[in-house]
């Protein structure tokens, strides 16, 4: 059975008005760690005491990697402080993708992060949205991979998010075993979408909401676990053949009038039956 871990950002709400008091929730739930976005005010002494009182592993971490550019040793000290192992890049604004102004630079900017990350005892992991499976260069491969071919392994590991990998048009399953070994961390979603192609309603994780937006309409929309279309079951089982250590749950945002803690709690019971 794998341990489990939440995404804080998937229940932000609750989490901006008492953190402490969502950490809880979420142990009693039955999640073994979290996986942080931010710690909303508290010093990561507080938050390292608080997760051992709670038996919570502390995961990892969500950091823009502009924010760790500012002050990496001050960033990847505090993460240390709390016991984190892993550090993630959570997505990657337009002038470093291909084609972007900072796009060759910003290959050399995460080698040189996930040098100093090792320094203090972490390991840095890239978290991918959609985007990254677009085809670039003369070789015609996806941005993803010639990001994990440019960066050494010893400096960068993968963490797949396999909703984003089902919506780039790869097989979730497939694509984690394609990284055997270098896959500590995935992130386990669920979602609908309408048509094929739908694009509607996609990137709430960083603050990225479309101008117009039905709010249970859109044509694609997050689900708990077991509540979508994703092979949960078979994620699983490839997260198992490719050495992963954990799955952490992230909704991106709540669903089928549920409170963001429902929808944990129903991810929660729903991989208590097929997380054998």
């Amino acid at each position: 059975m794998f341990p489990t871990g939440v995404q804080i950002y998937s229940v932000r709400d609750h989490a901006e008005r008492d953190f402490f008091s969502t950490l809880e929730k979420l142990k009693n739930m039955g999640y073994d760690g979290v996986e942080f976005a931010g710690l909303y005010g508290y010093k990561p002494k507080e938050v390292k005491e608080y997760c051992e009182k709670l038996n919570l592993v502390p995961v990892s971490a969500h950091v823009s990697i502009d924010d760790m550019l500012v002050c990496p040793d001050e960033v990847f000290a505090a993460y240390q402080i709390i016991g984190c192992e892993y550090i993630a890049i959570p997505y990657l604004t337009e002038d470093r993708r291909p084609g972007g102004a900072n796009y060759e630079n910003t290959f050399i900017q995460i080698a040189s992060l996930g040098e100093k990350a090792k320094l203090h005892g972490l390991t840095l992991l890239y978290h991918n949205h959609d985007f990254e499976f677009c085809k670039t260069g003369s070789d015609n491969k996806y941005f993803l991979d010639v990001l994990y071919e440019t960066v050494s392994p010893a400096f960068l590991q993968t963490e797949l998010d396999t909703c984003w990998v089902n919506v780039g048009g790869e097989n979730p399953a497939e694509y984690l075993i394609k990284y055997t070994g270098r896959s500590p961390v995935v992130h386990i979603k669920d979602f609908v979408k309408k048509s094929k192609d739908s694009k509607s309603g996609l990137y709430e994780l960083i603050g990225i909401t479309p101008a117009e937006r039905q709010a249970e309409e859109d044509d694609f929309a997050f689900r708990p676990l077991g509540y979508g279309v994703q092979d949960i079951p078979s994620i699983i089982a490839a997260a198992k053949t490719a050495g992963s250590k954990w799955l952490i749950v992230e909704q991106d945002r709540t669903c089928l009038g549920l409170d963001s803690l429902e929808c944990m709690k129903l991810s929660a019971q729903y991989l208590k039956k097929v997380n054998i």
